[in-house]
């Protein structure tokens, strides 16, 4: 549990304290890299909150009521990576159950249900998310779960959680929403009636592009209970050092996200009007199908967005490998720019069939817009735009 006492809606102060106080003994600020895999016990069974550091470390329980804070949830967990969080949200549910997922997600998402757990007699139903009429149309008796992620990945997609909630939960289905891309600075899917908020902490909230971690944070204490039994079972559990290294980036989550919003909202707009680009993904946009719903739960529109430049493979190789300040990379949220070909990269693992119905292009470009100056992120655009893509079109 959180029981940090703070006011829910200064978010800027539980970013920075929530989950630790300066500790009694020596006055530290930061919270110490507990590296110790195992603790002293007072008599067999009696330990002092800590027994073995797969089942619970000090240093990941500060970061575990951190997270828990800052989603404006009761229980906090985390993992070695996201896909471990994700992974242990599937350990909820049983051989024929049934699962109602958003179309766009991540290659890895989609991996993971398709390549692993269908093996185990789960069946999966990717459905456009962003209808709730048509996710209330693919809920079967056998539906356990719904997934949805919003912003989606590639395409920027947004899902209106409340209305997908209302859906689920007059079916008695659990939803859960991975909210990555927006952070709980941007969006709080427990306020609007999600069960299960998922995060890979590899992305904004330890912002760095130098630690890989998953959570989960949920109001539910019996969810919160077998997640704790799974992820003591399992074993995969971030190191101590991991969680030191995210804790310092949520201090930072807010004043990060303010210029990833604002650099991200600036490069929109400038490729919405470039001739090379054919449809710029950013829920910022007017003209984005899901602005309305993203400013409504939203409290801004986040870094990442992804362009269609509608040119050949060729020539869209060309351009992600041609700029300077981008960096052509997997992965996003680190305070530098990157830029990656979801087809080739991210969603490699999708089938060409699949992903093309969804929407994913040979000419889809994922940007993870950074903090850099944003003149100079343009002018990097700007050069490989004109110098790999057809600008006459």
């Amino acid at each position: 549990m959180t029981g940090d006492g703070f006011d829910p809606d200064d978010f800027e102060t539980r970013a920075i304290h929530a989950g630790w106080e300066p500790d009694q003994e020596t006055g530290a600020i930061m919270p110490p890299i507990y590296a110790s895999s195992t603790f002293a016990q007072d008599a067999p069974g009696e330990d002092r909150g800590y027994e073995y550091s797969r089942t619970g470390n000090p240093t990941r329980t500060a970061l575990e009521d951190n997270l828990a804070s800052l989603e404006g949830g009761e229980y906090g967990r985390a993992f070695a990576s996201g896909m471990a969080a994700i992974n242990t949200v599937l350990n909820l549910l049983e051989a024929g159950d049934h699962v109602v997922v958003g179309r766009d997600v991540y290659g890895g998402t989609h991996r993971l249900f398709t390549g692993v757990y269908e093996d185990y007699d789960l069946e999966f139903s990717f459905v456009d998310a962003t209808d709730s009429d048509v996710v209330a149309e693919a809920i079967t008796d056998e539906t356990a779960l719904v997934w949805i992620e919003t912003p989606t990945n590639p395409l920027m997609q947004i899902v209106d959680i409340e209305a997908v909630s209302a859906v689920a939960s007059e079916r008695d289905t659990l939803l859960a929403v991975d909210n990555t891309f927006a952070t709980p600075y941007l969006q709080r899917p427990l306020e609007h009636g999600a069960d299960i908020v998922a995060h890979s902490l590899t992305k904004y909230l330890g912002g760095h592009s130098d630690v890989v971690g998953g959570a989960l944070v949920t109001d539910d204490e019996q969810l919160d209970e077998r997640f704790g039994y799974y992820q003591n079972s399992v074993g995969a559990t971030p190191d101590p050092f991991g969680c030191f290294l995210v804790l310092r980036g949520t201090k930072t989550l807010p004043v990060r996200m303010d210029r990833h919003s604002e650099n991200a909202r600036q490069l929109a707009t400038w490729l919405d009007d470039q001739p090379a680009v054919e449809t710029v993904y950013y829920p910022g946009l007017a003209s984005h199908p899901g602005h309305e719903v993203a400013a409504a739960q939203m409290d801004d529109f986040g870094g990442m967005l992804s362009v269609d430049l509608a040119a050949d493979l060729d020539a869209v190789r060309e351009f992600v490998s041609a700029t300077e300040v981008f960096t052509l990379a997997e992965s996003l949220g680190g305070v530098e720019s990157l830029l990656e070909h979801p087809a080739t990269m991210t969603h490699a693992a999708v089938p060409a069939p699949e992903r093309r119905e969804t929407g994913i292009t040979d000419g889809l470009v994922r940007l993870s817009v950074g903090l850099e100056s944003v003149e100079d992120l343009q002018a990097d655009l700007e050069q490989a735009l004109a110098g790999t893509v057809d600008s006459d079109r």
